[in-house]
């Protein structure tokens, strides 16, 4: 048993949402329960310590779309590559990357994504991901890395006709063997059925990949992040990329659409009324330039939006800072996009969450620190320097705490991070495969040693 405290709880419970000196009680896999400090000691004083030394506990943190596949190239540049558009970013960088990408480098980019994860908070990641150099297997190798390290994920394999048909058809077994064995397991692993984006999928490959799920999990795909979807659906099939998507079957309560910056306000009432998610990456539309999603308007037609990275990051609290200038840019307001930062990451991307953790048999609800919910906790370092409470701990969050104060991460119960320590991990072991790993796909990508 565990007790986290010494810190300000924020629970995310409208109940209690805020306890000044508060404290966190976890038995195993669930938080049992929540209160002052001096209450919570007195009722469980055999309870192993963590000291969150006068700073933030939270529910640990969720990324609705990030991309393990990337977690190789920090600090790459590969040889010619110049893009000066979206599709020549994919082509030059991305997609030569996932052509390099071998089981072990698909390993080694999950053990960067994870441990960076940890370390900004974050406790549970939706993961699009791509190795087009090795499909089969691929999603298997990244769910063994999240069971070591002890992270919540769920995974999906990204469709594509970019490489040809025998490519196609792996990642479409892949997606189908996945989901089916992720349905099986408990509330750690999840799975969704992943596209590439419009412009790369043929009808063929929609309907077979609505066949292949056959109604077991919902569908996560790219929609119209630069224009090649806009003029692709338009100029190939004579409508709109959600048009589409709604013909074959795709829209629905479980399924995420990434970005869908270009979408036109007919595909949102399309969108909103199937009960269709969006995911929004503020920072990674900002960095390819591809434009800024309409999320205030998403919010107006009742479409459920949450927050991803895009693997550009994985401080959710960085993309969460980076959404608000960024909408208040988009529609010169200076009064707009606080609430919904807020509600997007905070409660939507519980919401989803909760859809594919919480919903299974040992599921618990994601987001919230209250009893009975999952043992997901991060605790952040902030001596705040102004009054502090309730009613505006959201301001304190949003131009205040950053994902680098994270000191101690706990996942389903499991202490994964420590006073800004790994615990239970081999760490020497892992940088070093990480290292010998990025220095073979770097040099691949450049014909060289390094």
């Amino acid at each position: 048993m565990l007790l986290v405290g010494n810190g300000r709880v924020v629970t995310r419970d409208p109940q209690v949402p805020f306890i000044e000196d508060g404290a966190v009680v976890i038995d195993h896999d669930k938080i049992v329960a929540v209160g002052t400090r001096a209450k919570m000691d007195a009722a469980y004083p055999t309870a192993e310590f963590i000291d969150a030394h006068g700073g933030l506990i939270m529910p640990g943190l969720i990324n609705c779309h990030t991309h393990i596949y990337s977690g190789l190239a920090r600090g790459l540049a590969i040889k010619g590559c110049n893009p000066t558009n979206f599709l020549e970013n994919l082509e030059q960088q991305w997609w030569n990357i996932d052509r390099h990408l071998t089981l072990d480098g698909t390993r080694a980019c999950a053990y960067v994504t994870m441990m960076e994860s940890f370390r900004n908070g974050v406790t549970t990641i939706f993961d699009h991901h791509a190795s087009f150099r090795e499909i089969p297997g691929s999603l298997f190798a990244i769910k063994d890395v999240a069971q070591e390290m002890g992270m919540r994920a769920c995974l999906c394999y990204e469709v594509s006709d970019r490489d040809g048909k025998e490519k196609l058809d792996q990642s479409i077994q892949e997606n189908a063997d996945f989901a089916r064995w992720a349905a099986t397991q408990d509330d750690m692993i999840a799975a969704m059925f992943g596209g590439h984006a419009l412009f790369t999928l043929p009808d063929e490959a929609l309907d077979r990949m609505v066949e292949a799920n056959n109604g077991l999990t919902g569908f996560h795909i790219h929609v119209c992040e630069g224009m090649n979807d806009v003029y692709d659906s338009a100029q190939k099939h004579g409508c709109t990329s959600i048009h589409r998507l709604l013909d074959h079957g795709i829209l629905g309560e479980k399924t995420m659409l990434g970005h869908c910056i270009h979408i036109t306000p007919a595909d949102m009432d399309v969108v909103a009324e199937t009960h269709t998610k969006i995911v929004n990456n503020p920072q990674s539309n900002a960095n390819n330039a591809v434009g800024t999603a309409p999320v205030l308007e998403f919010f107006k037609r009742g479409i459920t939006v949450t927050m991803g990275t895009d693997a550009y990051t994985h401080d959710m609290l960085q993309s969460l800072k980076a959404f608000v200038p960024l909408q208040r840019l988009n529609s010169a307001l200076p009064n707009v996009a606080w609430g919904e930062a807020m509600t997007m990451l905070f409660k939507n991307n519980a919401e989803v969450a909760n859809m594919y953790f919480a919903s299974k048999p040992q599921g618990k609800p994601l987001g919230v620190l209250a009893p009975g919910a999952a043992a997901d906790v991060a605790v952040f370092d902030y001596p705040a320097p102004t009054p502090i409470g309730a009613e505006n701990i959201d301001g304190h969050i949003l131009f205040g705490v950053e994902g680098h104060d994270c000191r101690t991460t706990i996942v389903n119960g499991r202490v994964v991070y420590r006073d800004r320590e790994f615990t239970d991990i081999d760490k020497d072991r892992i940088d070093a495969f990480v290292l010998d790993q990025s220095k073979k796909l770097w040099g691949e990508l450049n014909d060289r040693e390094y």
